[in-house]
């Protein structure tokens, strides 16, 4: 499925809301580290909810039994539709360490500054 306006959905993944963060624990490392697991569990728990629809519905239907499932092999074309998916997936959920990482190198002078800094003193 092709998306019909030319969005970089891993772009759209790590987009921050303007201003500061607030940190509520008790340093900025346990935060992120709560937020990325708040993020594994809200990610996990829908998608545990979908799948137990899907498998529902196809067994109800006489489409597929359990064992099918565990021996499924996905081709090529598929496994690297999961890739993609896997990294979207991954950006969500580390979004706030990539933000930090950004924001940290907006603010950083460059070596350049640094050192003209240095030899105007």
């Amino acid at each position: 499925m092709t998306d019909t306006l030319d969005i970089n959905k891993l772009d759209l993944a790590g987009t921050k809301a303007k201003g500061k963060r607030p940190y509520f624990l008790e340093s900025k490392q346990t935060e992120q580290v709560m937020s990325i697991v708040m993020s594994l569990a809200m990610e996990l728990s829908v998608t545990r909810e979908r799948l137990a629809s899907v498998e529902c519905l196809l067994e109800d239907r006489g489409l597929l039994d359990r064992e099918q499932l565990n021996s499924y092999q996905p081709d090529k074309s598929e496994a690297e539709r999961r890739s993609a998916d896997t990294q979207e997936f991954l950006a969500r959920i580390l979004r706030i360490m990539q933000q930090d990482k950004e924001e940290m190198q907006r603010n950083d002078p460059t070596m350049e500054e640094v050192q003209e800094k240095l030899t105007k003193s």
